[in-house]
C-alpha cells in the first residue's frame, strides 16, 4: 500500500513540474492556439503541456520494466509506441504536418500494440482490436480536446477504472496515468493556462488503448464492449459526429466544432460541459464496476452494455436537436 501511494505522489509532482515547465517553454517559442471560428476558446493559449504526463508516464514505464522482468519487452514496446505517437505530436504543435504524416506514424504504434497482444499468445482478434482500437482512441482523443478540462478530465477516469480492474502490472501503468492527469488538470481547469496539443492528447489515446487491451485479454470478446464504458463518452461522440460529416460529404479529419461538446460549450460554457461529460463517465465507471463484481454472464453484461450505449445515442441525438445539428 505505501508503495502504491509512494508511486501515484511521484507522478504528481513530476507531472506537476514538468507542466509548469512546459507552460514557460510555450510562452517562449510562442506555441499558442489562437482563437478562431473552428475554436472554442476565446483568448491565445499555450499548447504542449501534455509532454508533461507522456514523460511521466515514460519514466513510470521505464521503472515497471526494470522491476518485471517478465513484462519488461511488452512494457518497453508500448513506451516506443507512446514515444512515435507523444514525438509526432510534438513536431505537430510545433509544425502543422500532413493528415497522411500523422496516421503512418500512428499506425506504427499501433502495429506495436497489436504485436504486444498476439506476442502474448492471444487470437488474431485481439491483436486486430489492438490495433483498430489504438487508431481509434488516439484521433478521437485529438478531436475531443477541444474545451478546458475535458480530454484530461475522461482520461482521469477511464485510468482509474482501469486501475480498479486489472491485473498486474497493468494498475501500475493506470495509476501512475491517472495521477499525471490529475497533477496535469488544475492548469487546464476550469480556466485553461494551457492545452495538452496534440502530444498529449494522443497520448492519452494510445495509452489507454494499451490498458483496455490489457483488459480485453482478460475477457472474451463478448464482454469487450462492456470495458469501454468508461470511454463512452468520447466513443459515442465522436464516433456519431465522424459519421454524421462522412454522411454529409464532408473531411471527417479536418478542424471543426460540430462535436457535441463544442455546441453546449458554446450555449453553456466549457466547466459545465466537462463537468457533464465527466458525471456520465463516473456512471460508466460505476456500471462497468458493478458488471465486473457481479460476474454476470456474457448475454447479460452484453445487455446493460448495449442499453447504455442506446441510452448514450440518444442523448447524443437530443443534444444536437437542442443544440442545432450538424451541418
Amino acid at each position: 500500500m505505501g508503495a502504491g501511494w509512494t508511486w501515484i505522489a511521484l507522478h504528481l509532482l513530476g507531472a506537476a513540474l514538468l507542466t509548469a515547465g512546459a507552460w514557460r517553454y510555450a510562452l517562449q517559442r510562442k506555441l499558442l492556439d489562437a482563437p478562431g471560428e473552428r475554436r472554442s476558446h476565446d483568448i491565445p493559449t499555450p499548447r504542449g503541456g501534455g509532454i508533461a504526463i507522456v514523460l511521466t508516464v515514460l519514466a513510470g514505464l521505464f521503472w515497471l520494466a526494470s522491476r518485471t522482468p517478465a513484462n519488461a519487452g511488452h512494457l518497453l514496446t508500448i513506451a516506443a509506441g507512446l514515444a512515435l505517437v507523444s514525438g509526432i505530436g510534438w513536431v505537430d504543435d510545433h509544425r502543422p504536418l500532413s493528415v497522411r504524416a500523422r496516421l503512418f506514424v500512428h499506425a506504427i504504434a499501433s502495429l506495436m500494440l497489436a504485436w504486444v497482444a498476439w506476442s502474448e499468445g492471444h487470437s488474431l482478434m485481439l491483436a486486430t482490436a489492438a490495433f483498430l482500437l489504438s487508431m481509434y482512441l488516439i484521433n478521437i482523443w485529438n478531436f475531443m480536446d477541444g474545451i478546458d478540462g475535458l480530454a484530461t478530465s475522461q482520461a482521469l477516469i477511464a485510468a482509474s477504472a482501469l486501475a480498479c480492474l486489472l491485473p498486474l502490472p497493468w494498475p501500475w501503468l493506470a495509476a501512475g496515468l491517472a495521477a499525471a492527469c490529475a497533477s496535469f488538470l488544475p492548469f487546464n481547469f476550469p480556466k485553461a493556462r494551457i492545452f495538452l496539443g496534440d502530444v498529449g492528447s494522443g497520448s492519452l489515446g494510445y495509452l489507454l488503448a494499451a490498458l483496455f487491451v490489457a483488459g480485453m485479454a482478460m475477457l472474451p470478446w463478448a464482454s469487450w464492449p462492456w470495458l469501454l464504458l468508461p470511454a463512452s463518452a468520447f466513443i459515442v461522440d465522436a464516433g456519431f459526429t465522424l459519421a454524421w460529416r462522412m454522411l454529409n460529404g464532408q473531411q471527417w479529419w479536418s478542424a471543426h466544432v460540430d462535436h457535441l461538446y463544442q455546441r453546449w460549450a458554446r450555449r453553456i460554457g466549457h466547466r459545465r460541459v466537462t463537468l457533464a461529460y465527466a458525471l456520465f463517465s463516473m456512471l460508466a465507471t460505476i456500471l462497468c464496476l458493478a458488471v465486473w463484481n457481479a460476474d454476470l454472464e456474457d448475454r447479460t453484461a452484453g445487455a446493460l452494455t448495449g442499453i447504455w450505449y442506446a441510452g448514450a445515442a440518444g442523448l447524443w441525438f437530443w443534444g444536437h436537436r437542442k443544440a442545432g445539428r450538424a451541418r
